[in-house]
């Protein structure tokens, strides 16, 4: 339909165009009444049809944004590629970033972005970092987020607002600088008298010139213009670089709090707050958005040789501009900031929304602590593949041992639990019936790498990772700890010894432990250490010539030998 109005458009306008040639032609050696009527009517539709167009155009690049959007969803319900970045760019190995795929094509990063600005990703990237572990920002999080998420067509048009302009990494970084220099042009009464002065004259040269055909006046008029522009060249253009071509990302910042401020907080405290804070925002940025539109002009020769000679051009759009920085500059920082919350939040809500079986945790300050979770599964898994089960520690033990052979799910259940306790702590729902948790810190060892550039081994690359995982637990912070088989580069007798000796060395902190293992005998832990340590496993299941896995939780220690049956299988032994 737009385009077909678009089209439609683009004819009238080429009619009343070739229309107002006809009438022009006619009207040069004539001027009749009646051509010069046609021709001004012809003048008036031509600027309302090209205005119009514009119109027009700048909807139908929306409801193209709006369509991606919208494909871009149906998409990750079936199981594809966001089309969002995936954020690889945060990604480190020193934390649980990379064991728990926080970062990276496919990772959680990967499913929950939605945002269009650096901010908006950086906001994002730092929330997963550093996830909220007070009960009441939890609590407020998770109240925006519902509020949002009730609001779908806001959430996908403050999305397509952000995608009309293209950001580039560190576009307003220059703002800054510009913000922070002092004004020299506004605030001086006698340049501006002298300023608006001198304007006055040149328009009085011109007219006496169209009179009498006197050009001095003029010419000097011009002269005086250039010598009061030259005495500011410098400031001039070191203002300019800092300001040029930022019009399309400031409309785009001017967009994203336009649409969130027509959004109902619904009582969401965190939602009221940023509003409150950017209720003006977007006009002001609209206005710099226009006022950097009018002096990137400058760089027009037209606009240079003929505005600047006669009205001063550069002047007065530094003026405007310095008179919007002594008004806003206090403000601006907040403002951008406050974007980076919005398309955060915005992120959380879409991925929610996509989500609708999925729940929001309920945090619990208790004087231990907890995590109890019902049908827990992990949200990167298509939802048709997902196995869910039931986990519960803290109250009955602190460290949970998980013993199974490889391919049974230890580790992917490692991965389940620290993902959906890590969304918890943003806000977000989670992929579970129930869950509910003590706000805790993430310590991870599931994925280790030697590095040749480091000159460090596999095993040393472990026992660095295990040091970190106890360095942090010494600040006394609540943590989850999730450990996958440590200790494979040494013999057996080594590895229990040290696999028990770091158990116990968990035990002393304020910390819930699971730790995923091939051997066997820490099984007796349980019974040393009964309320602390208990037992579960992921066990094969051996049918005739076949080995099943269920991925079930199960108590007990895990007692198929997998290696063996499929060495015998594949005729190895």
């Amino acid at each position: 339909m737009v385009r077909k109005r678009l089209a439609l458009l683009a004819t009238l306008r080429l009619i009343c165009f070739l229309g107002l040639c006809v009438a022009g032609f006619y009207l040069i050696p004539s001027f009749p009444r009646l051509i010069a009527g046609l021709f001004f009517l012809l003048l008036a539709a031509f600027i309302v049809l090209v205005n119009r167009y514009f119109r027009w155009n700048d909807q139908k690049a929306l409801l193209e944004k709006l369509l991606y959007v919208n494909t871009n969803e149906q998409a990750i319900l079936h199981g594809q590629v966001n089309s969002f970045p995936d954020g690889k760019d945060h990604l480190d190995s020193y934390s649980y970033l990379d064991d728990l795929d926080i970062f990276g094509p496919r990772s959680l990063f990967h499913l929950l972005n939605r945002t269009t600005t650096s901010l908006g990703k950086a906001r994002l990237s730092t929330l997963l970092r550093t996830p909220l572990l007070q009960i009441p920002d939890i609590q407020q999080q998770q109240q925006a987020i519902r509020a949002l998420t009730q609001q779908p067509d806001k959430c996908q048009l403050l999305t397509a607002k952000g995608l009309l302009a293209g950001e580039k990494e560190g576009n307003l970084h220059s703002l800054t600088g510009w913000l922070s220099n002092p004004s020299r042009i506004t605030g001086r009464k006698g340049l501006t008298f002298l300023r608006w002065l001198l304007v006055a004259y040149n328009l009085f040269s011109i007219g006496l010139y169209l009179a009498t055909d006197l050009y001095a006046p003029l010419l000097t008029g011009v002269l005086l213009s250039w010598a009061f522009i030259g005495s500011f060249t410098g400031y001039i253009s070191r203002q300019h670089l800092l300001i040029s071509k930022k019009q399309a990302i400031l409309d785009q910042y001017a967009s994203i709090l336009a649409v969130f401020n027509t959004m109902d907080p619904q009582g969401a405290a965190a939602l009221q707050d940023l509003q409150t804070r950017t209720s003006t925002a977007h006009r002001a940025i609209r206005r710099l958005s226009q006022l950097a539109s009018f002096f990137d002009q400058r760089l027009n020769v037209l606009v240079n040789i003929f505005l600047n000679s006669f009205l001063l051009y550069d002047l007065h759009c530094m003026a405007a501009l310095e008179k919007w920085k002594e008004t806003y500059k206090d403000r601006f920082h907040e403002w951008i900031d406050a974007v980076g919350d919005i398309e955060s939040l915005n992120s959380l809500a879409s991925f929610a929304f996509s989500n609708p079986t999925f729940i929001y945790p309920a945090p619990v300050q208790d004087t231990g602590l907890r995590l109890a979770a019902t049908h827990l599964a992990h949200p990167l898994i298509p939802a048709a593949e997902r196995i869910a089960n039931d986990c519960s520690i803290g109250k009955d033990q602190r460290l949970i041992l998980v013993t199974g052979s490889n391919m049974s799910g230890k580790t992917t259940f490692l991965r389940t639990i620290g993902v959906n306790l890590l969304l918890a702590q943003c806000g977000a729902p989670v992929c579970a019936t129930a869950f509910s948790f003590t706000p805790m810190q993430l310590l991870t060892s599931l994925r280790v790498s030697d590095s040749l550039q480091e000159h460090t081994s596999y095993f040393m690359a472990e026992l660095k990772k295990l040091q970190r995982i106890i360095h942090s637990l010494r600040g006394g912070i609540p943590s989850l700890v999730l450990i996958d088989e440590i200790l494979r580069g040494t013999n057996s007798e080594d590895k229990t010894y040290g696999s028990e000796q770091f158990i116990r060395k968990l035990l002393q902190y304020p910390c819930l432990s699971f730790f995923a293992t091939h051997d066997l005998s820490l099984g007796s832990l349980e019974k040393e250490m009964p309320g602390l340590v208990s037992n579960y496993c992921f066990e094969s299941i051996i049918q005739g010539d076949e080995l099943l896995f269920d991925y079930r939780l199960q108590q007990g220690i895990a007692r198929n030998r997998n290696a063996s049956f499929l060495m015998k299988k594949m005729d190895i032994i």
